[in-house]
């Protein structure tokens, strides 16, 4: 991969200057070669993780959110394949992620609603329906240690160093 995607990747705030240095470029070629990439869709939109768990230590009137990953078994549709099955279920706006798999289940989704009831109502009202669907298996979230690579620790990592004494 190149190595100014890998930068943008784990630093989407990393500006081109500084991409430039870290990589001994020219800024004008890392700028260019950045609109590029985002022409092409190779950089679809740049992003920003938020640790929800710690939005909600710290304001305690925001609405907590529960996130559930559903398996599930789809019969594939003929000459489409499950493509257009996939593309009907990740149009629903609770689906924020959607993935094909191997195994027992074709599908792996990533559900998000306000409460446990509007999660399990979206998949008894409105994908379990769904003609190409057999079978599904919801397991709701708990608790999130670690997401798209980053550590979420609510900021509650106690300071291990020790203490230097006068």
């Amino acid at each position: 991969m190149d190595p100014i995607l890998e930068i943008l990747e784990h630093n989407a705030k990393a500006c081109p200057e500084d991409i430039a240095k870290m990589l001994g470029k020219d800024p004008q070629e890392v700028r260019d070669t950045i609109k590029k990439y985002e022409a092409d869709n190779i950089i679809l939109k740049y992003k920003t993780i938020l640790n929800k768990e710690a939005i909600h230590d710290y304001a305690s009137d925001s609405n907590a959110e529960v996130r559930a990953l559903i398996e599930v078994k789809i019969i594939p549709q003929r000459d489409r394949g499950f493509d257009s099955v996939a593309e009907r279920i990740y149009n629903f706006p609770e689906v924020t992620s959607c993935y094909l798999l191997s195994g027992g289940y074709d599908l792996l989704l990533v559900v998000e609603g306000a409460t446990l009831a509007s999660v399990a109502n979206f998949v008894a009202q409105k994908l379990s329906p769904l003609e190409n669907v057999r079978g599904t298996s919801t397991h709701f979230l708990l608790k999130k240690y670690k997401e798209d690579g980053d550590i979420l620790t609510a900021g509650k990592q106690s300071d291990t160093r020790l203490q230097v004494s006068p």
